[in-house]
Parts: C-alpha cells; structure tokens; sequence
C-alpha cells in the first residue's frame, strides 16, 4: 500500500456508534486536514460557476463535459447524480477539476428508457447512487482501468441493479430512472436519517446494515464530509431500507469495523493517473474493492466497499469481460 494512503487511514479513529434499525454507523475521527481548497459539485452548480452538458449534441452514453469557469477547483465524487439533458447520469469515479478547464468525464446512464432533451444541461438533485450499487461500480471500474485505461461501467449491470431494486422497492418508471426509488422511499429515507448526526473532526464514517460492513467513505478535510455526510448517509440508508427484515437486529459490532480496516490497509493498490487532477488509486482484494483521489500526496477522497459474493463476482467479472470487449469493436 502506497505510505499516504496508510498514513491517512492509521492516523483514523473510530467514534462511538450510531444506529437506526439496521442501519449503524462508526464515525471516523481524525486530526488529517489537507490544505487543498475546492468547491463541491453542488456548490459549484449552484452558484453557476461550472456547466455540466452532453458532450455533442447527440450525446454520448458514457460521457459528459465539464466546463469550469472559476478559478476555483471542483470535486466532483463518485456515485452523484446528474440531472437533465438527455438522460440521468451517475458519475463514475471521483474527480477534480482543474480552475477555468473543460473536462470530459466518465458516467453511467440511471435513466434506461430516456434518450432526449428535457433540458439544456444538468442540474443536481443532491442525491448519490445506491452503496450497494456504488460498491458494484466501482469494481466494474477497476477491471476496465486495467483491461482498457478507461474508468468505464458495465453499463448493463448498473441497468440491471437499478431495475432490481426498483422491482423489490415495488416502484415503476417509464423511463426506469433511479431517481424514482428515492422518491418512492424519501418518508423512510428521512425517518432514517433523522437518526444520525455529525461529530467533531469527523472525516468520514464505516457504514454497517444487517451487523456487516457495507462500506466507508472517508475524505481529507473534516468540512467536506459535513458537506456531503447527508447525501452519503441516504444513500446507505436506501440499501438499509431495501434489505430491513423486521423480524432481525443489526447487532453491529466495532470488531467487524476493525477487520474490515484491516482488510483495506492489506489491500492491493495500483496508481493510475486521475481524469481530472492528482492520482486514481485502486484498492482491490478477496475482501474488498475501492478508490483513493489523491493530489500532491494529499487524500481528498478514500471509499471502500466489501466486495459481493462469489457468484456476484465472477457474474460481473463475466459481463464486463463481454462488455470490453464491445469497447474494442464499438465507437461511440
């Protein structure tokens, strides 16, 4: 493992639990405060300091273009919702974005059944792709970084995992946009979220449903995981909703928050360089799969996923194998 990224997670402390349910989150403590200043995609969109649109005019599934008009950096992060143009788009993996710069960046379409205008560029919902989902992505990215040098999806199985939940949440969209789950389950997410809250010098959390690690987001700046803590928090609690069986209790216990600390500072890293600013790191074992976003040997943004099971695994293996190799024949 690369000393930054070991350094960055044993300086992390592990805070007393939360828990809703069969939700539950181990807060992470840190002292870590990188000095890098950026802007968030909302806060950028929001104040109109950087368009988000479709790379042409007839659009290309996989890509979108950013155009930065500050002279602020943007962070963009992995699993955030566009909306508008010709279809939603999720981004794919965590990106900054230089100061006055156009950037094409890497998505996946969350809306099947839409291919038209039903505005001129995107806007944000302030809403993030499902963990589960997430942690599924980000797998599929890896194995097409090394296959391809692309931070591409299996664009299918996103579309699969989508319809799949929109089918267990007993939701319909004739577009089979995800954002119609959300918005099916906004009075559970928001009876779930109430539940948890921010502490001092937190810079991320180890998220648990059903008593297993689901995952952890942690970032290097204390008020950049306030900023998104909310948006972070639902999209845990939508996986939480979908599998709460009331008949279980989530028996969340900190030792599994330390096996699966263990399990990401053991894992495999290879760098890669970004597709904005900084250095793509790739985290990969039997056990689990995710990112770092680094710039100048400082962590902006580090998210770990345990990995599915096997079946899962070699399912997705197997698809984005057929999926690269449409890449080789396909041009979009």
């Amino acid at each position: 493992m690369d000393k930054i990224i070991g350094d960055f997670l044993d300086q992390l402390d592990v805070g007393r639990k939360q828990t809703y349910k069969n939700l539950a989150l181990y807060p992470l403590l840190s002292p870590y405060s990188a000095g890098l200043e950026y802007l968030l995609l909302d806060e950028a969109l929001s104040e109109s300091l950087i368009e988000v649109v479709e790379v042409s005019e007839g659009g290309s599934v996989p890509e979108l273009k950013v155009v930065n008009k500050s002279d602020m950096l943007v962070l963009i992060l992995d699993g955030e919702e566009l909306v508008g143009a010709k279809q939603n788009r999720i981004v794919n993996t965590t990106i900054l974005v230089d100061r006055n710069s156009t950037l094409v960046i890497p998505v996946s379409c969350v809306e099947h059944g839409r291919w038209s205008y039903n505005a001129p560029g995107f806007h944000t919902q302030n809403r993030m792709m499902s963990s589960n989902l997430r942690a599924r992505k980000a797998e599929q990215v890896s194995y097409s970084i090394r296959s391809t040098g692309e931070f591409r999806s299996d664009q299918g199985a996103i579309w699969d995992g989508i319809a799949e939940k929109a089918a267990r949440r007993d939701v319909y969209s004739p577009s089979g946009a995800m954002a119609a789950i959300y918005e099916k389950d906004r009075p559970s997410i928001d009876e779930y979220i109430k539940e948890f809250r921010l502490i001092d010098s937190q810079v991320g959390a180890v998220f648990m449903i059903n008593g297993k690690v689901a995952g952890m987001d942690a970032f290097g700046r204390p008020d950049t995981f306030s900023k998104v803590f909310k948006k972070l928090l639902e999209s845990y609690a939508l996986d939480a909703i979908d599998w709460y069986k009331p008949d279980e209790t989530s028996n969340a216990v900190k030792s599994e928050v330390t096996k699966f600390r263990k399990a990401a500072t053991s894992a495999f890293t290879e760098a890669h360089p970004a597709v904005g600013l900084g250095t793509d790191y790739r985290l990969e074992s039997t056990h689990v799969t995710g990112f770092i976003l680094a710039l100048e040997d400082q962590i902006l943004h580090l998210s770990v996923f345990t990995r599915g099971n096997g079946n899962n695994k070699q399912r997705d293996r197997s698809r984005m194998e057929r999926f690269t190799q449409r890449r080789r024949n396909r041009t979009y």
